[in-house]
This record gives C-alpha cells, structure tokens and sequence, in this order.
C-alpha cells in the first residue's frame, strides 16, 4: 500500500480495480476504504430461485436457525425503473442502509435478530478474488419465522433496496450448535 495506507501501490493497479468508484458523492472515500468485489465476483446470486427457497422451507423448523450473509454490494444501487429513487445516484451502500432500516422492525417482529457482525480482511482458503462488503449473522427462532419474515408485505417493499444495492451474495442457512472447544 501506498503511504497513507489507502491507495494499492500504482495508480494503474488502483484504477483497474476501482471502476466506477467516483461518480457520486462519498462513494469516493467509501470505494477507498473498501474492496471492490464487483470486478472479482463472475455470477450474481441477489434473490433465492423459488427452487431453492423451497428447499429451505422443506427443512424441519426445529429450534433456531443462523443465516450467513456475505454481501458484495454495486458501487451504485440500481432501482427498477418504476420506483421512486431510480436514477437518483444512491451508493449501493446507502441503499443497504434503507433495506436495513426498514427491515429492522419486522425481523424483531419475527423474534430475528443480528447475532453477530464483522468485517471482511481476507480469503485465506477459498476463491482469492472474493471480496465481502457486509458480513453478519442473523438469528431467527426457526425457519417458518425467517418464512414469515420475506412474505411480510413490509419486508418485501423493504426488500427492493437490497435488491437494487447487492452485486452478488450468499445466504447460508445454519443450524446452531453449542459453542464450546471441540472443532466442527
């Protein structure tokens, strides 16, 4: 890195991995203080395929669940045509920041909540070119309250804006297990 620990050591380096970064307002210093995945990641995965999404609701909802969230976002969020903040210029950060706001009380209404919340440094196993913008766990009571959470009327108005901000992202869901000193 260079001196003041910001910029990769040459503008050209720099440049290649940072399209796009400076077109709006603070997405300048957000893109500077953050990996951007969009040049590294091949296939987006935003929304569940109704397959998928039944193969979850198909797991027995005994007790609670944990879902990983990776999060690569857009250094632009881009709203369907017919919504009211298309073409507005929104980061993709900050239209995550609505999605999260707006989608706070129904995952409490659920009996959701963030069980834990970190930031991405590094792949040490794994693709060398993932990056991860947003990573956190949330908890939900069982898999029939994460259910009723997406099929929330308030949740899918709220919805949009992750969808207009998330590039690419993974949503594992995990069954909990008792935290001690033994691995796996």
């Amino acid at each position: 890195m260079s001196g003041n620990g910001l910029f990769p050591q040459t503008p050209v380096r720099w440049m290649r991995e940072r399209p796009k970064c400076f077109s709006v307002r603070l997405i300048f210093i957000y893109c500077l203080t953050q990996p951007l995945c969009e040049t590294h990641m091949t296939q987006d995965f935003v929304d569940p395929t109704r397959d998928r999404f039944r193969g979850f609701r198909s797991i027995p909802s005994n007790g609670p669940i944990h879902m990983l969230n990776l999060v690569c976002l857009r250094p632009i969020a881009v709203y369907p045509e017919e919504h009211e903040l298309h073409g507005q210029s929104l980061s993709g950060l900050e239209a995550y920041q609505s999605y999260g706001r707006e989608s706070k009380p129904i995952l409490k209404q659920v009996g959701g909540r963030i069980a834990y919340s970190a930031n991405f440094q590094l792949t040490l196993i794994g693709p060398e070119s993932e990056h991860w913008d947003i990573v956190f766990i949330a908890e939900y009571p069982s898999g029939d309250a994460f259910v009723s959470m997406v099929k929330n009327a308030d949740y899918q108005k709220a919805v949009v804006h992750r969808q207009a901000a998330v590039r690419t992202s993974r949503l594992l869901r995990l069954s909990p297990n008792a935290v001690g000193e033994e691995f796996g």
